[in-house]
């Protein structure tokens, strides 16, 4: 789960992180009531939506006055902002965020992620702040500095000044970047965080360690343990489909191809995907439904594809396992009576009970193409579909 920058920031302030004095509202008159508690008269003001590339989209400004600030304001204010991560669509500006602007000296960047290859927590540090990170990686990687840390409730002191060392600080600003990095850390681990990315981190004329920008993504399987932190999620910057989905416990995510997928497990989708892709096509959506899904949550899955106008074939490949062959084939066969299927459908059933989902497909009077293996039921749903 993702959130705003603005909440971003309240959480590092309530771990110890060091963030500019900011205000948020909905609307241009919510901002300009509570400007007034800010202590400047220049302001930065910042559309928050969850999409880097603001600033070179037109999303950041620095503004003089409160006119200025108020003729921004209106100026963004449910519009469309479109950045290299939003695609063409964009997405439209519900929020605003005010806050004191700061006076820049360096600019560095700093992210706390898990390293799963390895297990453990990993740092990212650079002294290319304000940067994408992916460009400073390969056009001056060794310009990006990896500290991996074990797993643990604490972070040591030595393990902080390898991580900031790339950023070749004065002794105390160097203390203040270690208690930055401690409360990053303490963070991630109490509120089961996936990335923490600061970027830029700023070191200030003044001499102050800065999170200028933040940005903060959850464990969505942890947050049952924090109800604190699913109150931070915004609705409207995810795909309607997608909350749909989440609603029946199904992992789904839109994309932009024009094969449906239903598969059960994360492995076999990927590849079935992959796949799709080898044969000239590209796949609509990620769709497991899980090992152990009943009928009800496949017939919801179904419905869930057929709800993309995209769609032009689908896709089912299941391996039965926990979930048997014959849930499967009556969850789409209940499904399909109840929603007009008007795109070819393959299926491929293996494991557990699959003849008995195969001659549930079969009686059913529905047209649902067959598949062998994999490779097969790829090869016909692209041909169905040209």
């Amino acid at each position: 789960m993702n959130i705003h920058e603005h909440q971003a920031k309240e959480l590092l302030k309530k771990y110890g992180a060091n963030v500019p004095n900011g205000i948020f509202g909905f609307t241009v008159k919510d901002i300009l009531e509570k400007v007034k508690n800010l202590n400047s008269d220049k302001f930065v003001l910042k559309a928050q939506i969850h999409a880097g590339g603001r600033g070179k989209a037109g999303g950041i400004k620095i503004v003089n006055n409160i006119n200025e600030l108020e003729k921004a304001a209106n100026n963004l204010i449910g519009k469309k902002l479109i950045t290299h991560q939003t695609g063409p669509l964009g997405k439209v500006i519900k929020r605003l965020y005010v806050e004191e602007p700061s006076d820049i000296d360096k600019e560095f960047y700093l992210s706390c992620l898990v390293d799963r290859a390895s297990s453990k927590i990993a740092f990212i540090s650079s002294d290319q702040g304000g940067m994408d990170i992916e460009d400073v990686a390969k056009n001056n990687p060794n310009k990006i500095h990896t500290t991996k840390v074990d797993l643990d409730h604490n972070i040591s002191d030595k393990e902080c000044e390898n991580i900031i060392k790339i950023f070749n600080l004065k002794p105390k600003q160097k203390l203040d970047a270690i208690n930055l990095v401690k409360s990053i850390y303490k963070l991630f681990i109490n509120l089961d965080a996936s990335m923490v990315e600061i970027n830029p981190l700023i070191l200030t004329k003044q001499e102050e360690i800065i999170c200028l920008d933040a940005k903060i993504n959850f464990d969505d399987n942890a947050l049952f343990r924090h109800p604190e932190i699913l109150q931070l999620r915004d609705l409207n910057e995810e795909d309607p489909i997608e909350i749909e989905a989440s609603k029946s416990d199904l992992s789904y995510i839109k994309l932009d191809g024009s094969i449906g997928c239903m598969v059960n497990g994360a492995g076999l989708a990927m590849a079935t995907m992959d796949i799709i892709k080898l044969y000239g096509q590209e796949p609509a959506n990620f769709l497991d439904v899980g090992g152990g899904a009943s009928k009800e949550k496949v017939s919801e899955a179904l419905k869930i594809i057929l709800s993309d106008k995209n769609v032009k074939g689908i896709l089912i490949n299941i391996f039965g396992g926990i979930m048997k062959c014959d849930v499967l084939a009556q969850g789409v066969v209940d499904a399909a009576k109840k929603t007009q299927i008007n795109v070819p459908l393959v299926v491929r059933l293996a494991g557990t009970n699959f003849e008995k989902g195969k001659d549930i497909l079969d009686k059913s009077g529905l047209k649902i193409i067959s598949a062998s293996d994999l490779n097969s039921a790829a090869e016909k749903i692209v041909n169905e579909i040209k």
